[in-house]
């Protein structure tokens, strides 16, 4: 495909996306690891994809499912169905209107893979564009890279032809980025210097003096103290703001983790993904998670199956969790076994439960969207509240699935 060619198709495929129980430590060992559920085709995906239409006749899921059934490319149809997310201005997660970083900035990450073509193609902190997906397909088309950032991403796609906007922040994003520079520090807006702690004045634990980071050998003093200190203040109070955002139903949980990750496996066995979020909500800028990196929030090989994730990036950067889990597959395990496996293997990783949770256990949630080229698939995430979902679509429609959790409870409590 040429140049003018991508960008006439592209155009046309964004002008048709547009129309509390407690915690218990015992992990779930007990449910049975082998589901008989299977199907070909079939997407599954986080439950962003069967709740969003952008006022249009069909979610994601269903969109690209019916490209997947009509006999479209499988990736071609998964990008037309995120589409649908990423323009739609009430999905906080993705897209336009997502939620913005630290300065109210909103920067996009996408990443995809073709299984049978070997394509592979990203984007991290790309602004401007409302469809990061699209974008991340042209590099996977048009160059030998794999992924492209930042400023250079966004140069990129206009010269592509793809419009840039100078802000993607909708009227209510950028409301609830005012909200959460507000709860930060009522009295300061963006200064830590003297965030709250009890009576007012800065605490034992945030004292710059003592700010420490602890790691396996013990405690390691930082090389500058004083600006450590007031960074991760900053960062522990902008993290209490959006979780206080959250709990007063200002923002959808789903939408403050947001991503929408989609994968699929067609009636021949082939196997696509795609993922696209606006990252962690009020990120440091230019922070890029797990979701445009290759084996951590997304990966596919077209032998064996595939994964997508949504939760926090860090752990699945670090654990590599979706590769791992599609490794876990190759070596014959179930889809609900190879991602309750790489749970376990985050689990065992985790050192911010130690720091902030006296249980030891971790204080974030995460969530895999698995399936295997037979069509066997699964949902699993860290937590099991009992009403977390995942989405699926096969030919008795789309539908929402419960999770099956590693551990009871939530990462608060």
């Amino acid at each position: 495909m040429d140049r003018r060619d991508f960008v006439r198709t592209t155009a046309a495929g964004v002008a048709a996306a547009a129309t509390p129980s407690a915690l218990q430590a015992t992990p779930n060992i007990g449910a049975p690891a082998v589901h008989l559920r299977r199907s070909r085709p079939l997407c599954v995906s986080d439950v962003s994809s069967v709740r969003y239409r952008n006022g249009g006749p069909e979610t994601g899921i269903e969109r690209a499912f019916r490209g997947i059934t009509s006999g479209e490319d499988v990736l071609d149809a998964l990008v037309a169905g995120v589409n649908i997310p990423e323009l739609d201005p009430d999905e906080r997660g993705i897209g336009y209107g997502g939620l913005p970083n630290a300065d109210g900035v909103v920067q996009l990450d996408s990443c995809l893979m073709h299984g049978p073509r070997r394509w592979a193609g990203g984007v991290a902190g790309i602004e401007g564009v409302r469809t990061p997906s699209l974008v991340a397909k042209a590099v996977a088309e048009l160059t030998d890279h794999h992924l492209l950032v930042g400023e250079g991403a966004r140069e990129f796609a206009r010269a592509l032809g793809f419009e840039i906007e100078a802000d993607l922040n909708t009227e209510a994003s950028r409301r609830l980025w005012l909200e959460w520079r507000r709860r930060v520090d009522p009295g300061h807006w963006l200064d830590p210097q003297e965030r709250l702690n009890g009576s007012g004045r800065p605490g034992e634990d945030t004292d710059p003096d003592t700010i420490r980071r602890r790691g396996p050998g013990g405690v390691i003093p930082l090389p500058d103290q004083e600006h450590a200190g007031r960074l991760m203040r900053f960062h522990e109070a902008g993290q209490a703001a959006g979780l206080s955002m959250v709990d007063d139903g200002l923002i959808d949980p789903d939408s403050y983790w947001g991503t929408t990750s989609v994968e699929a496996v067609s009636a021949s066995g082939d196997i696509c993904g795609v993922t696209t979020t606006s990252g962690l909500s009020w990120k440091i800028p230019g922070r890029a998670g797990d979701s445009p990196i290759l084996g951590a929030g997304q990966y596919v090989d077209n032998e064996v199956g595939a994964a997508g994730s949504t939760g926090r990036g860090e752990a699945n950067l670090y654990n590599c969790a979706s590769f791992l889990i599609v490794e876990f597959m190759r070596q014959g395990m179930s889809p609900k076994d190879a991602g309750m496996a790489a749970l376990t293997r985050i689990k065992g990783n985790t050192v911010e439960a130690r720091l902030l949770n006296e249980r030891s256990l971790p204080n974030f949630d995460v969530r895999f969207f698995i399936l295997n080229k037979a069509g066997e698939y699964a949902g699993v995430a860290m937590y099991g509240s009992g009403e977390s979902t995942f989405a699926v679509c096969d030919e008795n429609g789309a539908r929402e699935e419960p999770l099956e959790g590693l551990l009871e409870g939530s990462p608060r409590g």
